[in-house]
């Protein structure tokens, strides 16, 4: 009689919604050729800001700030350049597999396959997983937050090797489209800003 009172117990509670899994995720990505959406950014300073973002893979993404920010971020070539008019040496570069971004702009994503999950599990009907690269664990990390039905990335935050966190909201995302290649070329860029 006890065990029945259980089971009833058991069934009539609703139940938790399942973690989207790793080949799910990793399947997500791989269907993903050019994406774009609206993102708020927040700094573990509390500073935000809001711009868009496109999305061409592998191995490119283009943050565009709104006015008043003027910073802007080109993935492309292997590389990473920030452009910030504020500071003194206008660009910054440096390689993408020096950035936590490269786990998820890769040609193929396997997650399953990889040591570079540290964590993976279910929040508030959402799915998270941090990745970090396993040959270099002082590039930082990065963690996913994906909803369910469909599989869609809803934000990620980036902790970079100085320790510093950058959170990414996503607003609106859509998949497909046409984006041209020179949105992702570093050295077009260089030369529009030198003219």
């Amino acid at each position: 009689m006890k065990l029945i009172s259980i089971l009833c117990m058991v069934l009539a509670s609703p139940v938790a919604a399942e973690k989207i899994s790793l080949n799910e995720i990793s399947s997500y990505f791989n269907a993903m050729t050019t994406a774009e959406a609206q993102f708020s950014q927040i700094t573990d300073t509390g500073e935000t800001s809001t711009g868009r973002l496109f999305i061409r893979r592998p191995g490119r993404i283009r943050f565009e700030y709104d006015p008043p920010e003027a910073t802007l971020v080109v993935v492309g070539g292997g590389q990473v350049a920030v452009f910030d008019p504020k500071s003194r040496d206008e660009l910054l570069r440096f390689p993408l597999r020096h950035s936590p971004l490269n786990l998820v702009l890769e040609r193929e994503v396997d997650l399953a396959q990889r040591d570079m999950v540290v964590a993976h599990f279910e929040v508030e009907s959402q799915t998270a997983v941090t990745l970090q690269n396993p040959e270099n664990p002082d590039y930082g990390f990065i963690q996913l937050i994906f909803n369910d039905n469909p599989v869609q990335l809803h934000q990620w935050t980036v902790q970079d090797n100085s320790g510093g966190q950058t959170h990414i909201i996503l607003d609106s995302l859509t998949r497909g489209g046409k984006l041209s290649n020179m949105l992702f070329n570093i050295q077009h860029e260089m030369r529009k800003r030198s003219d």
